[in-house]
């Protein structure tokens, strides 16, 4: 039992939830200071913690199990726990049945409306393990179905949502999605071979890190927007500009003409972006300000 738990999370990475954690802590430390004029509670972001742990798990198994068949034929992915045989589907399936309790469960103890809007959240993450199928904007809806992780915890806060929720809600789906994109050049022929839909399938790998910048260039100018829009002040800014220069740097590590740093441009670059943000936010609004 133990032998398998280790390889579902192994198989889920379930370390990589550190992309999307800490713009839900900052989601939630936002929307209370903002919105509320206090600090979200321990018991608030222990629930957050627990509705991520419980969203990501559900999304991920799931899109293990819908992309079995496809991962089986690629040689990328061939070795995964379910097309390796180290799985059984319904093993699977049981670990996303836990997850999604886990997450109905922390979203009831948050604000009422969490429950309410959990269906949209639920919808977009059975939807974009499909999208592959049908068009190439499949890195948008991943980007667009990650990026619930701040809005979730600013409504899990407050219970409802302002302008500045919505431009940290579009600077962390585009970022997602940018760099969702680099990773999605490693299967560029592989895509192509098979039908697979993806924009690097569609538009070619220069054309594709060409988007991507593009989509990066929109993170950047929303998460400089926060500035203006919000109370926060030079320590975030301070954060913003070091954040900028690490998809600045993702981009110099990754060309068309050489893959091979696609996975340090993918974990590494990728997890430091988000946690510089979250604790440059955190020591703006906490330590500088005092609350």
């Amino acid at each position: 039992m133990i032998r398998k738990l280790g390889i579902i999370l192994e198989m889920i990475k379930v370390e990589h939830t550190i992309f999307a954690l800490p713009f839900a802590f900052m989601g939630a430390l936002l929307g209370a200071v903002m919105m509320e004029k206090r600090l979200p509670e321990w018991g608030e972001i222990g629930w957050i913690i627990l509705a991520m742990v419980g969203a990501r798990s559900a999304a991920m198994g799931l899109n293990r199990v819908i992309d079995s068949a496809i991962d089986k034929k690629n040689p990328r992915t061939a070795k995964r726990a379910i097309p390796a045989g180290l799985l059984k589907v319904g093993e699977v399936l049981l670990f996303i049945a836990v997850a999604f309790v886990l997450l109905f469960f922390a979203a009831a103890k948050l604000n009422p409306i969490c429950l309410k809007l959990m269906p949209i959240a639920v919808f977009m993450l059975v939807l974009y393990s499909y999208t592959k199928r049908f068009t190439w904007l499949c890195h948008v809806v991943l980007g667009l179905t990650i990026g619930l992780a701040p809005l979730g915890a600013w409504v899990a806060i407050t219970g409802h949502l302002d302008l500045s929720a919505w431009v940290l809600y579009i600077a962390v789906a585009t970022w997602l999605a940018g760099f969702d994109i680099i990773y999605a050049c490693q299967d560029f022929d592989f895509d192509r071979k098979e039908g697979v839909h993806s924009i690097p399938a569609r538009f070619g790998l220069i054309g594709a890190l060409r988007i991507a910048k593009v989509f990066h260039f929109i993170t950047a100018i929303g998460f400089i927007a926060l500035f203006w829009m919000t109370d926060l002040s030079w320590g975030y800014l301070v954060g913003t500009i070091i954040a900028a220069g690490i998809l600045f740097y993702e981009h110099w590590l990754v060309k068309p003409s050489d893959m091979s740093r696609v996975q340090t441009a993918f974990f590494t670059m990728n997890g430091a972006l988000s946690t510089v943000l979250f604790v440059f936010t955190f020591l703006d609004l906490v330590v500088l300000h005092k609350w």
